[in-house]
């Protein structure tokens, strides 16, 4: 993409025109500035962040291995959730492996035979499943069903063999399609079992 040559004493407005610096009101003059600068704090701060995921998990992968050396164990393969503490008790970092699962057309062979089951059982009778199962198939503002409702489903102590069948599907149709992983830090809240967060985002400070 070619740079436009701006003059001296010109501003380049949204509309890529050149407008001379007097003809700019104050308040636009003042309100460019604060983003400029917020923007450069923000790409200073993004620096930072992404040198301490770099570091955090690099030293996290080499204690992990520093770990299993004491006990003569080799870790292969890609690692999964890790917590480590401080020798105080007060903190804690854990590098955390979060999934994405989709199901695949096995779901809806598990929906027909759950609705089988419903439409057998009195009416009335379990309006708790009947809630559950409306709950865990409606969708999200992507269409897509809610993988943590669906799953729960199987925490259901049901016998019917139709709806363990659909059990089964639902556990076959889980596709994992990509993991992220997370490194998380937390204090301790006093003398307590509770942890709180030290948030690393805009919004959770």
């Amino acid at each position: 993409m070619n740079q436009i040559a701006i003059p001296e004493g010109f501003r380049l407005d949204a509309q890529k025109r050149l407008v001379h610096e007097s003809l700019i009101k104050p308040i636009d003059q003042a309100r460019d500035q604060l983003v400029l600068e917020l923007v450069e704090k923000a790409k200073q701060l993004h620096s930072l962040i992404a040198e301490f995921k770099v570091s955090a998990f690099g030293d996290v992968a080499a204690f992990v291995e520093l770990s299993a050396d004491q006990y003569g164990v080799k870790l292969g393969g890609k690692k999964g959730n890790v917590s480590l503490v401080s020798f105080d008790g007060r903190f804690k970092i854990t590098k955390a492996v979060q999934q994405s699962i989709q199901f695949d057309e096995r779901l809806q062979a598990a929906r027909a035979l759950i609705d089988q089951c419903l439409l057998e059982w009195t009416e009335g009778a379990r309006p708790e499943v009947v809630t559950l199962v409306n709950d865990a198939f409606r969708t999200d503002t992507k269409g897509e069903v809610r993988t943590a409702n669906v799953l729960a489903l199987r925490r259901l102590e049901i016998t019917d063999e139709r709806w363990q069948r659909a059990m089964k599907a639902i556990a076959e149709a889980c596709q994992v399609v990509g993991s992220k992983d997370y490194i998380r830090v937390h204090e301790r809240v006093g003398d307590s079992d509770q942890w709180r967060a030290i948030p690393l985002d805009i919004a959770g400070v």
